[in-house]
């Protein structure tokens, strides 16, 4: 497309971007010579950074799936409470009808098997029984069946309590991991002398906030240019991972903000979003397309337009744009 400038991929590695460092120092003038021994930090940065981001997308996963699950037993515990007033209500009336039968000498003393816990052993025996009525035993039958349906349901709900913890562990575990990477690439960030830590800074931070000339470079339709605008209103936001908005962002959490600012609802990670619409090729990007990064799709940027992409590069940068070839292209989506 005319307006789409294809770049080779840089190198650039959201995590901390160490090409970036060596491309910011160039701008600046000769990387300092104690910053060479130094080359095998950035890259451990870089590596440490790529991996927080991978596990960000497991706990964003993780996290999600315990949202759904915390709904599922929500609304199952609601159920059975109302499951089980029902319950009571049948076999108040039905025992007031086995009273009231009794009283007038209508039905055997038995009747106090109603009251067990087992209504199959009690309309089992409840029927050998010449004088119980035919109004009472559909009665019967309806607690019995009712009683089924609700050892059925808290079965399923003490499932999905076992699963909700299984999540919830999972989350911890992510965070955990992100958190332990995280705090260690500051480590070594903090480990440079400060001359070369303050390029890296600054290299974290190169990407544009402001506007790229827009010209030529329209979205495919309404919602698409919607989640565009969405976007762009987040320039400057912060990185925050697990985080989808309004006041910060990870990845995929800037795309299912923006998206869903048009109407539309996208999964929460970068690898369901790879698949949440029609794959194009990416010399046909258009405004709001999804870019995919990496082969494990761990990273996702929305383009906007004239080889530019808007995404939530890492920690310590903010919503900017990017060349769309900054990292090797993996797909393009237009959900």
């Amino acid at each position: 497309m005319g307006s789409h400038r294809r770049l080779a991929p840089s190198g650039f590695n959201r995590g901390a971007a160490a090409l970036c460092v060596l491309s910011a120092a160039a701008t600046l003038g000769a990387v300092p010579a104690q910053a060479a021994p130094h080359g095998h930090t950035r890259a451990e940065v870089d590596r440490l950074y790529t991996e927080a981001e991978q596990a960000t997308q497991a706990y964003d996963k993780a996290d999600e799936r315990a949202d759904v699950l915390r709904r599922e037993v929500r609304d199952a515990q609601d159920h059975i409470a109302r499951q089980q007033q029902r319950i009571n209500t049948m076999r108040e009336r039905i025992g007031s009808l086995a009273g009231a039968q009794y009283r007038s000498g209508g039905i055997d003393p038995a009747v106090a098997l109603l009251f067990s816990d087992d209504p199959d052993d009690y309309l089992d025996k409840a029927t050998t029984l010449d004088r119980i009525g035919a109004q009472q035993a559909g009665q019967l039958r309806d607690l019995r069946s009712a009683m089924r349906e609700l050892a059925q349901e808290r079965a399923e709900a003490a499932g999905k309590l076992a699963a909700l913890e299984q999540s919830r562990k999972a989350v911890a575990q992510h965070k955990r991991t992100v958190e332990k990477k995280l705090a260690r690439a500051r480590q070594l960030l903090n480990s440079l002398p400060a001359a070369e830590r303050a390029a890296y800074d600054r290299a974290s931070r190169s990407g544009r906030t402001d506007l790229p000339d827009p010209s030529g470079a329209v979205a495919p339709d309404g919602r698409s240019s919607a989640a565009v605008a969405a976007a762009l209103s987040a320039l400057g936001r912060p990185y925050v991972w697990g985080a989808s908005g309004p006041s910060g962002f990870d990845c995929s959490g800037l795309m299912q903000w923006s998206y869903a600012q048009a109407g539309i609802h996208l999964p929460r990670t970068s690898q369901e979003q790879r698949y949440a619409g029609r794959q194009i090729p990416l010399s046909e990007a258009r405004p709001g397309d999804l870019v995919v990064y990496r082969s494990d799709a761990s990273h996702v940027g929305m383009y906007v337009g004239n080889g530019q992409v808007v995404h939530a590069p890492y920690p310590g940068a903010p919503v900017r744009y990017d060349p769309v070839g900054m990292m090797p292209v993996s797909s393009v989506t237009r959900p």
